[in-house]
């Protein structure tokens, strides 16, 4: 009899000591290095002006709709707001189309004409904070691409607003804190 009580204590010491393990683990599992609900942006900033791109290409009117896509993509993803004005922003997001280009991805064997294209964008962005002066991000360089095919109706307009919106998603991803 006494033999069973010793295997009963010894298996709750078991059971406690499991629990109790698997406790510390889930709580160290959601410390300073775990999850969190803090936003993925700065506090400090409330409003974003979005400045026209500049575009050093030869490719004429990209940089319209990648303004235009960044500040549609600022308002959807992020807690900013948009502001038309840089005096009241308190920050201000600007950069360069670099570069605009297209190449062939996929040809037709007999003919060689071009089944797919695909056009790349790529930007310099930075962000700057009007309060202190500080920049958010600096000189970054930032590409994205988009497909079409002409077989399809599609056309370069057609490649060049889904390159620019995929740029769009990547520079509001580098406004997001560091961890």
């Amino acid at each position: 009899m006494a033999q069973k009580d010793f295997r009963k204590d010894r298996g709750r010491a078991a059971v406690i000591t499991a629990i109790l393990c698997a406790a510390c683990l889930s709580l160290a599992g959601c410390g300073a290095n775990g999850y969190s609900s803090a936003s993925l942006y700065p506090d400090n900033v409330q409003s974003v002006y979005v400045e026209m791109f500049d575009n050093m290409s030869f490719w004429r009117g990209v940089e319209y709709q990648l303004s235009d896509a960044l500040a549609k993509r600022v308002l959807a993803d992020t807690p900013y707001r948009i502001i038309s004005s840089r005096d009241r922003a308190d920050t201000v997001l600007s950069g360069q189309l670099v570069s605009v280009s297209q190449s062939v991805l996929t040809t037709e064997r007999q003919i060689g004409r071009a089944l797919e294209k695909e056009v790349r964008l790529q930007a310099v962005v930075n962000w700057k904070n009007l309060q202190t002066g500080d920049l958010l991000i600096d000189n970054e360089n930032v590409t994205a691409s988009a497909t079409y095919s002409e077989w399809q109706g599609q056309g370069f307009e057609y490649a060049s607003a889904g390159a620019a919106n995929n740029l769009a998603e990547k520079i509001v991803e580098l406004m997001e804190t560091q961890w």
